[in-house]
């Protein structure tokens, strides 16, 4: 299974022209991460927990799935696509790129 991505700036453009279904937004990065830096439509889902919490996610659309560098991300999408969802989009770069643009300095 091939997991597809999104460019970091194409991203952020769907989220500020809200065509992202915030609900599907998940950063899969740990607790400290997240209080560090995180986008507000995002839903914490620490990659350990995913297992377990899959249930909170959505069925019915797209899930984009955002970690610090692009890596965690994939194989919680390549995860997901295993077990059952269909349309994952991983957030190339991750929260480093989308930090980047914002002008931030992530790490």
């Amino acid at each position: 299974m091939d997991v597809k991505s999104i460019h970091p700036a194409e991203f952020l453009k769907a989220l500020a022209n809200q065509t992202i279904d915030h609900a599907g937004v998940i950063d899969v990065r740990e607790q400290h991460e997240w209080d560090y830096y995180h986008l507000e439509e995002a839903k914490l889902v620490p990659m350990g927990q995913i297992p377990y919490r899959m249930g909170e996610l959505p069925e019915d659309k797209p899930i984009y799935v955002v970690c610090a560098h692009g890596v965690r991300s994939y194989r919680v999408a390549e995860y997901l696509l295993e077990n059952g969802f269909e349309d994952v989009i991983n957030v190339d770069g991750g929260m480093a790129a989308l930090a980047s643009l914002k002008g931030f300095q992530y790490d």
